[in-house]
């Protein structure tokens, strides 16, 4: 056997040398943190090195920021907070029981949780009391909606829903200094920066084409009947395609991304003629080839909430989707995020794992 042959490995001996599963190991290659090649017999090799190199890096810190917000509330009163879902780069999640509601924050651990307590109020302000004296959950803002004015430590208090919007805003105020300068030509939610941290930490941004995803724009192309279909990640500068069908372009300035509308909410955004929208007719993707006239997005959500980027089709002529093929949309896009959540959740397994092989054994 040569030196070389030793330095090769199989992605079943890289998942081996890892401590990890071999399903875990043809992520990590898919998702290029792997690099492999295949042998004229269609077999994937992994460099021995690479994968001593990936066993090497230090554990990812852990995420200090969410963009989830989750409402506790009765099922007659959920109505009532609907409005937050327009508030720009927050995931708004409802909860009618103590007990989903739970479960929520430990897996989800979000910037804020919403508690109303027009009913149930006793059990529900000991709730929040509980959750605002949970350390593990530092980074999370625990609001109570009416109740009485003395609000426990560390308890936040609004008369009523309406106060909320404003008082969301004022959370994202911190991030938003990060921004400086002349602002950009296009919307930007306050926090922005931890977005754009969220998008660092998923590893996504200039990675090899994957089946997981191409397979979500080819049947959002075929079923929306659409000649363009991305999944779009938006950088500080650039819109990267991480997936695309009918568009040779890999990336274009940020600038021209329709999906930088699409990132500040979580429904579908579309633009049945963008050359006679103000926003976009002088957008170079209009005005100039691909001349599109049609978008149609929806976000692509990792596991603490933030928009990373969107499903989107596009369009040479106006069009508009009817309800059916809106929500066809808006599902292409969570399974998308599925994949994005998955991804999050197969790393921090890795890493737990090398950590459990590292600790000596008696």
């Amino acid at each position: 056997m040569t030196d070389r042959e030793r330095e090769v490995l199989t992605t079943s001996q890289a998942a081996k040398l890892l401590g990890i599963s071999v399903r875990t190991a043809q992520l990590l290659v898919e998702g290029g943190t792997l690099r492999s090649w295949k042998t004229p017999g269609g077999h994937r090799r992994i460099d021995r090195a690479d994968v001593l190199a990936l066993m090497d890096q230090p554990a990812p810190a852990e995420a200090s920021a969410s963009a989830l917000v989750l409402v506790l509330a009765s099922p007659e009163r959920l109505s009532s907070y609907d409005a937050l879902s327009a508030v720009g780069g927050y995931s708004l999640e409802t909860h009618s029981e103590l007990y989903s509601a739970s479960v929520a924050i430990g897996s989800g651990l979000p910037a804020a949780v919403i508690i109303d307590l027009r009913d149930e109020g006793a059990e529900r302000l000991a709730f929040g009391s509980h959750l605002a004296a949970n350390p593990a959950l530092g980074h999370t803002r625990v609001i109570l909606v009416g109740g009485p004015d003395a609000a426990a430590r560390g308890l936040t208090r609004v008369p009523s829903p309406e106060a909320l919007p404003a008082l969301l805003r004022g959370m994202q105020k911190q991030d938003a200094a990060a921004w400086t300068g002349e602002p950009p030509p296009y919307p930007l939610a306050a926090n922005e920066g931890q977005r754009l941290a969220a998008l660092e930490r998923s590893g996504l941004v200039d990675t090899a084409p994957e089946k997981a995803f191409d397979r979500l724009t080819w049947l959002a192309g075929h079923v929306l009947e659409a000649p363009v279909a991305l999944m779009t990640l938006l950088t500080p500068t650039r819109q990267w395609f991480k997936s695309r069908q009918g568009l040779e372009l890999t990336e274009t300035p940020r600038s021209w991304a329709f999906c930088n509308r699409t990132i500040l909410q979580r429904d579908m955004y579309a633009v049945e003629d963008l050359a006679r929208d103000r926003e976009f007719a002088d957008n170079p993707a209009v005005a100039g080839g691909p001349n599109f006239r049609f978008y149609a997005g929806a976000p692509v959500v990792d596991p603490d909430g933030f928009a990373l980027g969107s499903i989107c089709v596009l369009d040479y002529a106006p069009r508009r989707l009817d309800d059916e093929r809106a929500q066809t949309l808006l599902a292409l896009a969570a399974l998308a995020s599925d994949e994005v959540r998955l991804r999050a959740t197969d790393r921090q397994l890795r890493w737990a794992l090398k950590a459990l092989n590292r600790q000596p054994r008696h």
